[in-house]
């Protein structure tokens, strides 16, 4: 079965959630976050000012979003849109990327450790931001942290390093604080980008160069590909029953032009 193309027209998707019965993406050319309801709408929520753009929500249900490229964690204030959380920048002058919040509320920040049209190294860090602002770094010498996750009982992060072709998972401490656990998954040859639990516990990475969303557990074995046409940046699972797959796809590097017609999608396609 092919996949559905349920939204055309974005600039360069990323950041796929699905949250309260809606799919939610980030237009990284656009600096917007969006939602995709049942019938097909979809509604723009936020303007953020710079890209790497990343959600995530807190236990009470407020949005909390990356503005990269200025470092800085913004957070949901009824009537008030999005306001400063917390300040990255001290702790690095690249990029920040993605975000995963853990059941306690505090937040997990991933950043790049170079700037994009450098030489790659491994720099990348992982900053605890808690619910009160204040920040420390927690793990470093990543190679391009990209997708990250949180697993349901609280007690491991995921972080997809775009550099190593692998999945590395840490120990999460009562206190935030992280340590190395290993590979989770090695996937060699893989530039594993956007992350997702497929409800198993197994993990979807998107992947760019490979154009495809490729479903893996725990050790590195393939469960499953969905080959694309495009370069796939983010993926999630979703859906009344949790049985789809939504792929955020575009044509790469074109999608970084902002003068470039609008390549991105929104693919869906049921996977169980």
């Amino acid at each position: 079965m092919d996949p559905t193309t349920l939204v055309s027209g974005i600039g360069m998707g990323e950041s796929a959630r699905w949250h309260a019965g809606e799919f939610w993406f980030a237009d990284w050319t656009a600096g917007t976050i969006s939602a995709l309801d049942s019938s097909g709408s979809v509604r723009r929520v936020a303007a953020v000012p710079s890209f790497p753009i990343s959600f995530d929500w807190l236990p009470d249900g407020r949005m909390v979003v990356v503005s990269g490229t200025d470092g800085r964690v913004l957070l949901e204030v009824p009537n008030a849109g999005l306001v400063p959380l917390a300040d990255l920048a001290g702790l690095s002058d690249y990029p920040w990327n993605e975000i995963a919040v853990h059941p306690s509320g505090n937040i997990y920040v991933n950043g790049l450790g170079y700037d994009y049209a450098d030489t790659p190294q491994n720099n990348g860090a992982i900053a605890l931001v808690r619910p009160d602002g204040s920040v420390e770094p927690v793990a470093d010498g990543l190679a391009f942290p990209n997708g990250m996750l949180v697993s349901d009982d609280g007690g491991t992060l995921v972080v997809a390093e775009s550099d190593a072709g692998r999945l590395t998972s840490f120990h999460i401490g009562d206190d935030g604080s992280l340590t190395p656990a290993g590979v989770w998954a090695e996937v060699s040859g893989s530039a594993p980008d956007g992350i997702s639990w497929d409800g198993s516990g197994g993990i979807w990475f998107a992947e760019v160069p490979g154009e495809r969303c490729v479903r893996v557990r725990e050790g590195g074995s393939v469960l499953q590909t969905v080959q694309l046409d495009q370069g796939c940046f983010s993926c999630a699972t979703g859906g009344s029953d949790g049985g789809l797959l939504f792929m955020m796809t575009a044509r790469w590097p074109e999608a970084m032009d902002p003068a470039a017609p609008g390549s991105g999608r929104v693919l869906g396609l049921r996977v169980r």
